[in-house]
Formats: C-alpha cells, sequence, structure tokens
C-alpha cells in the first residue's frame, strides 16, 4: 500500500534523510552539506512509503507566521510519473492548513514549475540557481 505520512519515529525520519540523499546528493550531485543543512532540525518531515519501502520525501518549515516553505519534496526514480509527488505534496499541504498556514513557498527546480502549477502554485521569481540547479521561487495561498 502507498502512502504518505508525517514523520514520525527515529526510522520515518532516517528513510526520508535516506530518500533525499538518493535523490539530491548521488543523482543531482547537490553537496550534502547544502543538502543537510541546520533547518533540518526544526521542520516538519515527511516520508512516502510503498508497503515498507520507503521512495518519497520533503518537510514544511515555518518562515514568518502563518507562512510555510515547502522543500526536499523528492521521490526515487523507479517512483516518478504515477502520481505519487501529488500525494506527498497533498499531504504536506493538509498538514499545512491544518496547522493555520494561510500561504505555502517553495523554490521549484525548474522542470518540475509544470507539477506545481498544477498544484496551484504562481512564479513569483525569476530563474536562479540554488545548489548549481535552476530554480524559480513559488507561491500558493489557502
Amino acid at each position: 500500500m502507498v502512502n504518505a505520512k508525517i514523520v514520525g519515529t527515529e526510522k520515518e525520519y532516517q528513510d526520508a534523510i535516506f530518500i533525499r540523499r538518493k535523490v539530491f546528493v548521488e543523482e543531482q550531485d547537490v553537496p550534502l552539506h547544502l543538502e543537510l543543512d541546520e533547518f533540518d532540525q526544526d521542520a516538519k518531515h515527511f516520508v512516502a512509503y510503498d508497503g515498507d519501502t520507503p521512495f518519497g520525501a520533503g518537510r514544511i518549515r515555518t518562515i514568518e507566521p502563518s507562512i510555510g516553505k515547502i522543500e526536499r519534496v523528492c521521490i526515487l526514480p523507479s517512483y516518478r510519473g504515477k502520481n505519487h509527488g501529488n500525494l506527498m505534496m497533498q499531504c504536506m499541504e493538509d498538514h499545512a492548513q491544518a496547522n493555520g498556514f494561510q500561504k505555502l513557498k517553495l523554490n521549484a527546480q525548474s522542470h518540475a514549475i509544470p507539477f506545481y502549477e498544477k498544484r496551484n502554485y504562481t512564479i513569483t521569481s525569476p530563474e536562479f540557481l540554488e545548489a548549481g540547479i535552476p530554480h524559480r521561487a513559488m507561491e500558493k495561498n489557502f
């Protein structure tokens, strides 16, 4: 069974970090010291599973009262194109709304902009580099 959830145990946290390392560090060559940062301590982490096998991760952190920032959203390559990114985002957005966030911001890798636009995020910046990868800032109001 495929599901996404808020990280509640150390094992789930380690599963989320494992997915982030696989996607961002190994696949996209993001330096580990940029991928795992000081915000991990305070962020709310999420992980997606296929049975007991983790395949997706993400986090939300509060950046201003009632404004959250979605970060580190990733899905293993073998799970992409199967609507699992939407599952991950829906889980994080549901959590954000339940916790009083009125706006979510994110920095989308440029190739992923259409995915986020389908989820009603709008572009709010010109393209910029983050960890050497082109991004655009986006946001969504609830």
